[in-house]
C-alpha cells in the first residue's frame, strides 16, 4: 500500500486559471498556482491524474483512489515487479511518496472501509458492526 505526499498540491493550474482561486488577507491578494483542497473539481482531476499514470495496469494489478494505491502479487517475485513498474510510473510523473504511510508485503490491508487480502475484499467488521448498532 502506496501513499503520496502532498496529493492535490502536485497538480499546478493553468496561469488563465489561477485568478479563480484568489482571496484576500490583511497581507494582500493572494492566489493558488497549485491545486488547493476544497475547489469542488480537484478530486475529479486528481483521480484522473493518477489513472492515467497508472493507465494499463488492470485491477488485478492495482487499485488507486485518489493518493492512495495498492498494489497486488501472488509471489514476492510478482510483487516485486509490480512495485518497480508503480515506482517507475510515479518517478516518471514526479510525485514523491509518503515512506511513513506505506506499507510493503502486507498479507491483507484496510482500504476505504474494507479488507482487502488474498482472500478477496471483504467489509471491515466495525463498520458492518456500526450499522447493526
Amino acid at each position: 500500500m502506496l501513499d503520496l505526499r502532498a496529493g492535490y498540491y502536485n497538480i499546478p493550474i493553468a496561469e488563465a486559471d489561477r485568478d479563480k482561486t484568489a482571496f484576500v488577507t490583511q497581507g494582500g491578494c493572494h492566489r493558488f498556482t497549485v491545486m488547493p483542497f476544497g475547489l469542488t473539481g480537484t478530486p475529479n482531476v486528481f483521480q484522473r491524474l493518477m489513472e492515467g499514470i497508472l493507465s494499463g495496469l488492470s485491477y488485478l494489478t492495482r487499485l488507486v483512489y485518489l493518493d492512495d494505491i495498492i498494489i497486488f502479487g501472488r509471489t514476492f517475485e510478482e510483487q516485486l515487479e509490480r512495485l518497480r513498474e508503480v515506482f517507475g510510473r510515479i518517478r516518471q510523473a514526479n510525485l514523491k511518496l509518503k515512506p511513513t504511510k506505506c506499507s510493503l508485503f502486507r498479507r491483507s490491508v484496510s482500504f476505504l472501509g474494507h479488507i482487502v487480502s488474498g482472500a478477496g475484499i471483504a467489509m471491515q467488521k466495525e463498520k458492518v458492526q456500526a450499522n447493526r448498532d
